[in-house]
């Protein structure tokens, strides 16, 4: 693998994970009555395996699966399967806007986490962008104001579970091809959702309704593991992480013209101060390394 960081590249690959999320967003809070959490993830991870071979077998990449890491690849997915079920039920339940930007915590935890987890070295540029990240999320999150529902207490537990999962990710990426680490995803996820969705003894089969969203669930979701994988491939993930804030806007917007969910100043105004984080990583981060991206 490629280890040199190239975080303008980094950039342009989490921009298809971002349009990926957002309507990942809409196809679950669609789905919400017609599936339980535990039943989407397996739909989802079952129609990812099919992805996954055909793209390998069309680009010869299949050989490049192999079980070497297992345990880490089934760590990665546990943390994963956890935060995107607990995603799920809190996109069906509080508002997009509140959902990412308690979301967006992950990063947080991500930047502090690296230096000890991944042996990242830590520079004070990253410091101030994460001190400036994490302003931003109080500026849209508003602490105080927002009540404490089942909905806002999933969301902040899947912000844990997303930040084990790009930490593990980054691990991964060190050593293992994007396919075997996609493979792995939908395998493992696809054997953690058949236990769970089973585990009230009644599976409900997609309908006429139901089976447009689940399809874009499973394509957006594998899509943006892809972006999420290949950014992490090029650029150290406390770089990587801070850019997936830009979805607040884009999933604001969204949900005001679809949901008529309210376009609050708060969320766009810290939008902006974390875009400004990001850019702030980016240029210092390509200023120490002077590589092209």
């Amino acid at each position: 693998m490629d280890q040199t960081s190239r975080p303008l590249l980094a950039a342009l690959y989490m921009s298809g994970a971002m349009l990926s999320f957002t309507l990942m967003a809409v196809a679950g809070r669609e789905l919400a009555g017609r599936h339980d959490t535990f039943e989407i993830m397996m739909y989802r991870s079952m129609l990812g395996i099919f992805i996954v071979l055909g793209i390998g077998h069309m680009a010869g990449t299949l050989h490049q699966i192999s079980a070497r890491r297992i345990r880490l690849h089934t760590l990665r997915n546990l943390f994963h399967f956890a935060g995107q079920n607990l995603w799920f039920f809190a996109v069906a339940t509080i508002p997009m806007a509140q959902l990412f930007a308690l979301e967006f915590t992950s990063p947080i935890w991500v930047a502090l986490a690296a230096p000890l987890v991944l042996g990242e070295r830590w520079r004070s540029v990253r410091l101030t962008a994460a001190l400036l990240g994490f302003t931003g999320i109080l500026i849209v999150a508003r602490p105080g104001m927002i009540a404490i529902t089942p909905g806002v207490i999933t969301a902040m537990l899947a912000a844990f579970g997303f930040a084990g999962a790009i930490l593990t990710t980054k691990m991964l990426s060190r050593d293992q091809s994007v396919t075997c680490i996609l493979f792995w995803l939908v395998v493992l996820q696809t054997g953690f959702g058949i236990v769970t969705a089973g585990m009230d003894g009644e599976i409900r089969l997609p309908d006429a309704g139901s089976l447009p969203f689940l399809a874009i669930v499973g394509c957006t979701g594998l899509f943006s593991h892809w972006c999420i994988t290949n950014a992490l491939s090029v650029a150290p993930a406390s770089i990587v992480s801070p850019m997936e804030f830009l979805r607040l806007p884009l999933v604001a917007f969204v949900a005001y013209i679809l949901y008529a969910e309210p376009l609050e100043w708060p969320v766009f105004l810290g939008a902006a101060v974390v875009f400004s984080a990001n850019l702030l990583n980016i240029w210092s981060e390509q200023r120490r390394q002077n590589v092209p991206a």
